[in-house]
């Protein structure tokens, strides 16, 4: 009895366990059918191929609608990692025009999670892009050849002229950075590398499309899935009409030929930048295509750095072009009436310091000193500032208010504009000079107040002071977007800015200008019928001196204001005034008159020597030059 009853006991404890199993099977399955989709979806994906489809990348137009980039058929290289099996590697290599090394190293970065996440290799992935159509047919003809490769149509950027690369920029690979920062990157996509196809990345690039297609067991393609009901189409680019004039952007850079520099022209009125060119400079229509990567390694290599914005990038002594600040803070701070005269004994002379000046007629007020750009005057502003101890408590709290009126003028910060890669120059403060020179007054650092010493600027801040002057104290950030199709640019464009110097003491600075170019510094910038100001700059450097020149046109009305600065273009009035003028003219009248075609044709093929061997030969003259003067001077004492 007690065997039968632990045998039944057994069968029910057996069967209750069969039961439980049972029952635990057939929950898991109603969840599985009902409850959890992931098993679906994990099959729908090896059966299901997701193709994405690329839109059309935003059209770019200067201000007068003149077609500067759009899109173009090209070609990418894809490859099946599934499919893709006996390849004659080396006739592959042979019929794409690449080595085996790089086969192997494209291979290598398709499998790495990290360069390309999104690798499966049930998918298709990008081996090369930006292939041109008049390429593409001979490799067509061979591709059959290598099995699990194919082509697969895509657009490629067209650039139709050499002009304003440095605002335009150039669109290449996605980086791993990139692809890690935006999902919406895979690799093999295409982005915004430089200038506006960077900064307006989002707004050219559109959105993706997707088309779902049914495929086997061996991945061979069936049809659309579910006929495409969810497929999705691509969202073609913004268009982008540029503050740009294209023919005031080709004068600019036609100038600088042969030079190191930038020019920058600005609106007054709106802040739109008009041209914007540095030199050197590079070619656009080179940065596409299989050829790009070679060519920015070129770019890279060059010493003379042609990828580098000089306009925006470059921080510079500001030279004389920053005195008229300087006559503004003197004013704004009560230190100098406009009747207010220096002396000026060939410069600024103190406790043995000296400082050169030109020979001009002294002393001088405000005005006439900005006409001639006399040194001796701005020392003396300066220098009565920091030992001024009714308004300051301190020279440091003088020096505090100093900078904080230039920083409303637009200097020692990025201004903002809309590109990217801008510096911010250099306006040094009371904490900077206590940290490098321990004790220090005014003598130490007097000759900031000429633009030199620690003072830097970039040739856009400088043009954005000079539509400051000519708005009578105010301005509006630069930048080279004026329009976005289907939406707006970014509101703090149309901000007005104000500076602390009150309006009223302008009218002294622009008299100042208006008198450099009637009778000082500046009478080579005057253009027949126009009320042109302007301000010469020769900014002191290791070798011969930079030529610069900000100007605004016409006086009253001010449409255009300009800045000027050339590496090494000696005297202000060699390169920086007549190209100031030629840029004014041409955008006021809408063309050069015969005799300023010539002298633009002339100015064009001057060359600069900037080997080392010259900046060596000029350092040496300017040093005997010094030591002329300081001999000189000891025998007139």
């Amino acid at each position: 009895m007690p065997n039968t009853l632990k045998f039944t006991n057994r069968k029910y404890v057996i069967g209750g366990i069969a039961i439980c199993i049972i029952a635990i099977y057939v929950i898991r399955l109603f969840a599985l059918q009902m409850l959890d989709n992931t098993y679906k979806q994990s099959a729908d994906s090896n059966a299901v191929r997701r193709d994405v489809l690329f839109p059309s990348r935003g059209q770019i137009r200067d201000r007068n609608d003149s077609l500067l980039v759009y899109d173009e058929s090209s070609y990418n290289i894809m490859v099946n990692m599934m499919e893709q099996h006996g390849v004659d590697t080396l006739e592959f290599c042979k019929t794409l025009g690449i080595t085996k090394q790089d086969y192997i190293n494209k291979m290598l970065d398709i499998k790495d999670d990290k360069k390309n996440p999104s690798y499966s290799r049930y998918k298709p992935q990008v081996f090369m892009t930006q292939i041109k159509p008049e390429d593409i047919s001979v490799l067509r003809e061979k591709l059959f050849r290598f099995k699990g490769f194919y082509v697969e149509r895509r657009s490629m950027r067209h650039y139709a002229g050499s002009v304003g690369a440095h605002i335009l920029g150039d669109v290449g690979e996605a980086s791993e950075n990139d692809i890690r920062e935006d999902f919406y990157y895979q690799n093999g996509d295409l982005i915004g590398k430089l200038g506006v196809e960077r900064s307006y990345e989002k707004e050219l690039r559109g959105e993706k499309g997707v088309q779902l297609m049914m495929r086997d067991v061996r991945g061979r393609t069936l049809g659309r899935y579910k006929d495409g009901l969810y497929d999705t189409k691509p969202v073609p680019g913004k268009d982008i009409k540029l503050t740009i004039d294209i023919k005031l952007q080709e004068l600019a850079e036609r100038l600088l030929q042969n030079k190191l520099g930038a020019i920058v022209a600005i609106e007054p009125q709106t802040g739109e930048v008009l041209c914007m060119a540095s030199s050197p400079t590079f070619d656009p229509q080179r940065m596409v295509g299989r050829e790009r990567g070679k060519y920015v390694q070129e770019l890279t290599k060059d010493s003379m750095r042609p990828m580098f914005n000089r306009a925006i990038m470059g921080a510079y002594p500001p030279g004389s072009t920053f005195k008229p600040t300087q006559g503004l803070i003197g004013l704004q701070e009560h230190i100098i009436t406009p009747n207010t005269s220096f002396s000026c004994n060939h410069g600024f002379e103190m406790k043995g310091l000296h400082l050169n000046c030109h020979s001009h007629p002294a002393p001088l007020s405000l005005v006439p000193a900005l006409g001639t750009s006399c040194n001796a005057f701005f020392c003396w502003n300066l220098y009565r500032m920091f030992k001024d101890r009714e308004h300051f408590t301190s020279q440091d709290e003088a020096m505090t208010r100093w900078k904080d009126h230039l920083v409303s003028m637009g200097y020692g910060y990025r201004l903002g504009i809309d590109l990217p890669g801008e510096k911010r120059g250099m306006i040094p403060n009371a904490q900077y000079y206590d940290k490098y020179l321990k004790k220090w007054g005014p003598l130490s650092v007097i000759s900031i107040s000429i633009g030199q010493g620690e003072v830097t600027a970039t040739p856009l801040q400088i043009a954005n002071l000079a539509a400051t002057i000519a708005n009578r104290g105010y301005f509006y950030t630069p930048h080279v977007v004026k329009e976005v199709a289907g939406g707006r640019i970014d509101p703090k464009f149309s901000e007005k800015r104000n500076t602390t110097i009150d309006a009223g003491y302008y009218r002294y600075i622009v008299a100042g200008m208006r008198s450099a170019v009637m009778k000082g510094t500046c009478v080579n910038a005057a253009i027949p019928g126009i009320e042109v100001c302007g301000k010469t700059g020769t900014a002191q450097n290791h070798g011969k001196d930079h030529s610069a020149f900000m100007g605004f046109a016409p006086m009253n009305e001010p449409k255009i204001a300009v800045a000027v600065y050339v590496e090494n273009g000696g005297f202000g009035a060699v390169f920086g005034v007549p190209i100031g003028k030629l840029i004014m003219e041409q955008y006021l009248n809408g063309e050069l008159s015969s005799e300023s075609k010539s002298q633009a044709s002339e100015i064009q093929h001057k060359r600069i020597d900037y080997s080392a061997q010259s900046m060596r030969r000029e350092r040496e003259k300017e040093r005997q030059k010094k030591a002329a003067r300081e001999n000189k001077r000891r025998k007139q004492n």
